[in-house]
């Protein structure tokens, strides 16, 4: 019996929002070393665009990072991708992950909870 037969408004991950900002370390940097690493962040993000690992990509207006809709079932699984990335890896952006998945409470319109 699956989960959601178990309990009709249990909700799989089914993406992560993974809210990055930049870090303390990244706002004292030298614009510089920052863009240093920029130069080798964005073709590692394209490249995880391209694997379909990241699905929608934008800008936090602010300017302070980025919000990655994320095509992965776990925190861990976007924690460990995200941490790999250069700006991660040199300790300039953090991530809040947040999983969601489909509007499950949906199915008790559908008479079938």
């Amino acid at each position: 019996m699956s989960a959601q037969n178990e309990n009709p408004l249990a909700i799989a991950t089914s993406k992560i929002i993974a809210i990055g900002s930049l870090t303390e370390k990244a706002l004292q940097a030298e614009k510089s070393e920052r863009f240093a690493v920029l130069q080798k962040e964005v073709p590692a993000t394209v490249q995880l665009y391209l694997e379909g690992k990241i699905d929608n990509w934008f800008v936090k207006v602010d300017g302070n990072g980025v919000v990655f809709i994320m095509n992965v079932n776990t925190v861990e699984e976007a924690h460990s991708v995200l941490e790999a990335l250069p700006l991660g890896l040199a300790g300039l952006m953090e991530f809040n992950l947040i999983p969601v998945g489909p509007l499950s409470p949906l199915r008790l319109l559908l008479n079938q909870a």
